[in-house]
């Protein structure tokens, strides 16, 4: 329903293609005008300059931007409702964004207080109230809106585009949760940890992708992404990672590719598709993740 909604709606498949092949020749860009650059070095020097928040505000802002970019390019230019692009419901059922938000938001808290108590060397108290407030204002308004860019640009426009030129569920989702990987290679916790942290951010977007379908909508996957990158920012920071940030705590250990990178990916991710299919009573797996699109009749 969330792709086969289209079918009914005048579309023109050369509109689906400017701004996710804009989107990833930028990505490509960046890539390449960092080959063999430290990374994580630029974006020292940048915070010694600027300091943390403008730092943050500069890595965020044209992310949070595409959002309203793209919204505009949906409504006026191919013409299509925004809540078609999010959901295939009547409206957009945001007590499931909240549900997605607070359940991640909570297991994500609950793994760093672990992490902060049984591992003290690692993590260390980092909390100073004037900075940590004026960073979770910046944080509130720009986060979600960078989230959902990347939920509306991958889980929606790019899958609802490519599964209408394929007639497919499958191959929108491999292919848009492998982009959604290769957007964070140039990000320095590649350089720090390997390439096998490409598992978990591919991982994340299969996991992101599978929801969407699953559940014929984007809320689940809007309010997972926000609290994932939202609470992780307000909670934890560290040297390496591409958003630092005046958060609670900061990660004082040495990076490495280990258990804590695979374990969301194939133990965490699996036992929330459990918790969403109960709540929301999925079944139909198979179809809904590798059947033809089917054709509706109003």
């Amino acid at each position: 329903m969330f792709i086969e909604q289209l079918k009914n709606t005048k579309y023109n498949l050369l509109s689906y293609l400017p701004i996710p092949l804009g989107f990833i020749l930028l990505m490509l860009f960046n890539y390449i005008m960092s080959d063999g650059i430290d990374t994580n070095e630029v974006i020292q020097q940048t915070i010694k300059t600027f300091g943390v928040n403008l730092t943050f505000i500069f890595l965020i802002t044209p992310l949070a931007f595409g959002l309203l970019l793209l919204l505009f390019w949906v409504k006026f230019i191919q013409n299509q409702s925004l809540i078609r692009l999010t959901t295939s419901r009547n409206k957009i059922d945001w007590k499931r964004v909240f549900f997605s938000f607070f359940l991640w938001g909570a297991i994500t808290t609950l793994m760093v207080l672990g992490m902060y108590f049984f591992n003290s060397e690692s993590l260390v108290w980092n909390f100073k109230p004037d900075k940590f407030f004026v960073f979770l204002i910046i944080a509130l308004v720009l986060i979600p809106m960078q989230t959902s860019f990347e939920e509306y640009l991958f889980r929606g426009h790019m899958l609802q585009g490519i599964g209408l030129a394929t007639n497919s569920r499958l191959i929108p989702l491999i292919i848009t949760s492998v982009l959604f990987g290769i957007m964070h290679i140039a990000n320095p916790e590649v350089d720090k940890i390997g390439y096998l942290i490409m598992v978990y951010y591919i991982g994340t977007g299969l996991f992101l992708g599978i929801i969407t379908l699953m559940d014929e909508g984007l809320e689940l996957a809007l309010g997972f992404h926000a609290a994932n990158n939202l609470v992780g920012a307000l909670l934890v920071t560290a040297d390496w990672t591409a958003f630092q940030t005046h958060s609670i705590f900061k990660d004082i250990s040495e990076p490495s590719a280990g258990f804590d990178i695979l374990t969301p990916v194939f133990i965490i991710f699996p036992l929330l598709l459990v918790v969403f299919s109960k709540v929301y009573g999925w079944n139909n797996w198979k179809e809904k993740l590798t059947g033809k699109l089917h054709t509706i009749n109003n």
